[in-house]
């Protein structure tokens, strides 16, 4: 009856969503089911009291994103980049854009970013003997801080 329990908890976090879009209560404060452990359960064990934000709000955050540079990029064009222009090449993720980008390098490194370029290198096509298959396509980005500064990456 596992299959019959999924589909009850589904339908009481449709029915909080819905309770939390549109539907306030006058004290501020909505019930939402909270995950179930195993064993016996009880009606308590559904539901617990959190408060609520108010409709149209969305969460920001001030802080910067670890997960938007996966590594530096480290090749002779980049050194040469690095050395000769004050330009810094990072391996991203593909879903952060230039201005979370931006936000990451200042806060990890320390330094003040004038610009990022972002390039998208391709999958390529790779071949051992029989076997067709590709190598890993990747988000690059190009990241110009201030005239002065450094980054050291190894």
């Amino acid at each position: 009856m596992a299959l019959f329990d999924f589909l009850k908890r589904k339908k009481q976090i449709e029915k909080a969503e819905k309770a939390r879009r549109g539907q306030w209560s006058k004290k501020g404060v909505e019930k939402q089911p909270k995950k179930v452990s195993a064993g016996k359960k009880s009606a308590e064990d559904n539901e617990v009291i959190t408060a609520s934000r108010p409709a149209g709000r969305s969460k920001k955050s001030s802080g910067f994103s670890y997960q938007a540079i996966n590594q530096p990029h480290i090749s002779e064009k980049a050194a040469g980049l690095a050395g000769h222009k004050n330009q810094y090449t990072f391996k991203v993720l593909p879903n952060y854009n230039k201005k979370e980008i931006k936000k990451s390098v200042e806060g990890i490194y320390g330094v003040d970013v004038l610009s990022v370029n972002i390039i998208k290198i391709p999958a390529k096509k790779r071949r051992l003997g029989k076997t067709q298959g590709f190598r890993k396509g990747y988000t690059k980005a190009v990241v110009k801080i201030k005239e002065g500064q450094k980054i050291e990456i190894l």
